[in-house]
């Protein structure tokens, strides 16, 4: 095990050097590294690049699968909100992390600390405002669509 965390400590250290982000993840089936990310987003100025989504995303692809029962993730610092969902929804049950949350926003990048806070509260006292917007008279519902479909 301590060689995944060395690895994704490596990989987020030369992502630094490369001008990213401190954070580097690897997935792992069965004792062997099946995918690896880093956050990307300084090369693709996409806000999902962090490295645990750029993994997963990785292994998906090419195992051709949503599921990834029984892999573990090995990730530089904490999951993120966004990349933890990620992980929930591809059935990944086992995560480590080094950096901690507290780590990261010391280090300047305080914004997953800030959002699992935000999150905690009320849907109404959030910093993102959302409201419910209902269907419009005769608009094709899409939720049953795909029920029916189902």
């Amino acid at each position: 095990m301590d060689q995944f965390m060395r690895r994704a400590v490596e990989i987020s250290a030369n992502n630094v050097r490369e001008g990213g982000e401190p954070f580097g993840a690897v997935l792992v089936k069965d004792g062997e590294i099946v995918a690896e990310g880093v956050n990307e987003l300084h090369k693709k100025f996409d806000v999902s690049g962090h490295a645990e989504m750029v993994a997963i995303r990785k292994a998906q692809e090419k195992l051709q699968t949503h599921d990834l029962s029984g892999y573990i993730m090995y990730a530089s610092g904490e999951p993120c909100p966004m990349c933890l969902t990620m992980m929930y929804m591809s059935g990944i049950e086992h995560a480590y992390f080094c950096a901690s949350i507290d780590d990261t926003a010391e280090a300047g990048l305080g914004a997953s600390k800030i959002i699992y806070a935000d999150l905690a509260k009320p849907r109404e006292e959030r910093l993102l405002k959302m409201e419910h917007m209902p269907l419009k008279a005769g608009q094709e519902d899409p939720m049953k669509l795909y029920q029916e479909r189902k």
